[in-house]
């Protein structure tokens, strides 16, 4: 997803081909005279589904910059007049709450839709709302967008071990493993899957940590500490 502030600097590429079309119907005015109003009705319905398209495309990115901004204000009774903020933490989380629910039901099936649901998802986990957390992680996980779906399935994850349903989560991650995304690595997804399945199988989860260990950076890092869980201590 590009940046929320970002500036459209590509070509109107609409533009242009209104442009090429009043070029050819220039060079065919008699076809103009025939067809002329078809082609017009064309262009005015195509211009008309171009900036309804683009318009609910900023009002989305703007709602979710909205969303984001209130979850990031801090909550004091002593305000900030160049930030936004919120005279209490019960205050801050009605606004968050209220503002990416009215994503969810405004733009039901697009990116901006499967942000808001991972965000109140991971919210209601760390509140311990896990069967909350459950709902909205899984509507992200349903969603169909490839990168928060597979990054909804690695928090989902977590959930259901915690709530006792380990193979749900095996299978959840198996998937991800499979099918992995921009946002979510094979291998960060097959770290993940070793944590879940090391209790019923520590062999597996060895087999799938041992050619990560070697990795370097953050990756190595996290199989190394994953293998020192499940390797007996001597």
């Amino acid at each position: 997803m590009n940046r929320i502030t970002r500036k459209d600097l590509k070509t109107d590429r609409f533009a242009v081909e209104v442009t090429h079309t009043v070029e050819y119907l220039g060079e065919h005015r008699g076809l103009l005279y025939r067809y002329g109003g078809i082609a017009l009705a064309i262009l005015v319905i195509a211009g008309g589904a171009y900036f309804y398209t683009r318009t609910q495309h900023t009002a989305r990115q703007q709602a979710l910059a909205d969303a984001l901004q209130a979850q990031n204000a801090p909550a004091s009774p002593v305000g900030n007049p160049f930030i936004k903020s919120f005279n209490s933490q019960a205050e801050k989380d009605a606004a968050v709450q209220k503002a990416f629910t009215d994503i969810i039901s405004k733009y039901k099936g697009s990116d901006e839709a499967a942000i808001a649901n991972f965000m109140l998802g991971t919210s209601a986990a760390d509140r311990g709302k896990l069967q909350d957390a459950e709902k909205y992680l899984r509507a992200a996980a349903d969603s169909g967008k490839t990168g928060y779906a597979s990054l909804a399935k690695l928090s989902l994850a977590d959930i259901l071990v915690s709530e006792g349903k380990s193979a749900d989560a095996e299978k959840m991650l198996r998937d991800v493993v499979a099918h992995p995304s921009v946002l979510v690595s094979k291998d960060q997804a097959t770290i993940a899957l070793a944590r879940v399945i090391a209790p019923k199988n520590p062999q597996e989860a060895q087999k799938l940590l041992e050619p990560l260990r070697t990795v370097s950076g953050a990756t190595g890092q996290a199989a190394m500490n994953a293998l020192s869980e499940i390797t007996p201590k001597k």
